[in-house]
């Protein structure tokens, strides 16, 4: 049974994420409307992250492991269990563009907001798959990163077990020969579980941003594909051991309170 403490805490984080988004869209609006200020939106984006967290008071431990350089783009692929990875995905540094599904297109004003400054695919579409390759490799060449989910949704019915990945990213890393930053989201389908009523639990957060994986270093996007599964996943099951929430329980009481992420 839920209790009355999580379900308004889920109340608040909700209403939290509402009112900063709706401060932020004007300037939003401007950075879509003006040209060539598209990046300044998404670096807007990655301050409204950090707000939010720290406004609904849920620490995110954030350990990079990749030396990353200012200014060259990546290829951020992270699991996605929970509808709380999004918001977290804000979190990674320099200027980030997401893919995500089409279906976002349709929520008022924030549909607005991505289709603008990042990337809508419809999966069940050749067409839009291709198109949505093409703007991406347009965008890295660019120097902008990627974000993206390559389980393709929230499809898993038993997390931290990743569901196979998809293979577009992984491709296209072979072909810009963008090295590809694998990112474990450790314990949000603890914190926000995928299930009928959405409930948001106060638990620490964990974000491991893995050492780069070099397109150069693997003869097939299959191989390069079955690395970075392998990567997360270890990290997932090490972090996940029988999915137990105290163990997870135990690692937020050695965490501080406040919101930590490293500066790049």
């Amino acid at each position: 049974m839920t209790k009355w403490s999580d379900r308004f805490y889920t109340y608040y984080a909700a209403l939290a994420f509402v009112l900063t988004f709706a401060l932020l869209f004007p300037a939003f609006l401007l950075c879509i409307w003006v040209p060539h200020w598209q990046k300044f939106g998404r670096k807007i984006n990655q301050y409204w992250a950090k707000i939010y967290f720290s406004l609904i008071l849920l620490p995110v431990k954030v350990e990079l492991e990749a030396k990353l350089e200012k200014g060259k783009p990546y290829i951020f692929l992270a699991n996605h269990f929970s509808y709380l990875d999004v918001a977290m995905m804000g979190l990674v540094p320099g200027d980030a563009i997401f893919v995500g599904k089409a279906s976002i297109r349709k929520v008022p004003f924030f549909g607005y907001y991505f289709k603008n400054l990042h990337i809508a695919v419809d999966r069940n579409r050749v067409k839009s798959r291709a198109e949505t390759m093409r703007r991406a490799g347009f965008a890295l060449d660019r120097g902008s990163s990627m974000v993206l989910f390559p389980e393709g949704g929230i499809y898993t019915q038993d997390p931290p077990h990743l569901v196979p990945f998809k293979n577009g990213a992984f491709r296209l890393a072979l072909e810009k020969q963008i090295p590809i930053i694998p990112v474990t989201l450790s314990y949000n389908h603890v914190i926000l579980a995928d299930q009928k009523e959405l409930i948001l639990k106060r638990i620490p957060a964990k974000m491991v941003l893995h050492q780069a994986l070099n397109p150069s270093d693997y003869p097939t996007d299959e191989a390069l594909k079955q690395r970075c599964f392998e990567v997360i996943q270890q990290q997932l099951l090490h972090d996940n051991p029988i999915s137990c929430p105290e163990r997870i329980t135990e690692y937020g009481s050695r965490t501080t309170s406040s919101f930590r992420t490293h500066e790049i």
